[in-house]
């Protein structure tokens, strides 16, 4: 069996500080390459939604893939493997850990007791 390979798992702050980065060396506008299939799709829903400019129906595709990668679980099984966190997570700006208190163990208090039958 070779050496076991162990993914480096990043944080919240990281992952805040990459997609800043990848935010700042996006151009505003962007040239595609289309493959045949691409280009008959798009052309074809350029005819059939009415859109004058192909760069609308991208913008939509961009939205489109990102809704559906959040709401099949794509976007959180992604953000597990690489930065160990989920969209909620990323979204709130805390870990599920720290919005539990940071994960440090309290001793429940008199309090506590008095809700427990």
């Amino acid at each position: 069996m070779g050496p076991m390979l162990i993914a480096q798992v990043m944080s919240l702050d990281e992952l805040s500080s990459e997609i800043e980065a990848e935010y700042d060396a996006l151009p505003d506008e962007m040239t595609v390459a289309l493959d045949r299939q691409s280009k008959n799709e798009l052309a074809f829903l350029q005819t059939v939604l009415g859109t004058e400019e192909t760069d609308e129906l991208l913008r939509r595709a961009i939205h489109l893939l990102f809704q559906s990668t959040v709401d099949v679980g794509g976007m959180d099984f992604h953000l597990r493997q690489s930065f160990d966190i989920t969209y909620d997570e990323y979204l709130s700006g805390m870990t599920y850990d720290e919005m539990r208190g940071g994960g440090s163990y309290q001793p429940p208090t008199e309090d506590d007791r008095r809700y427990q039958f």
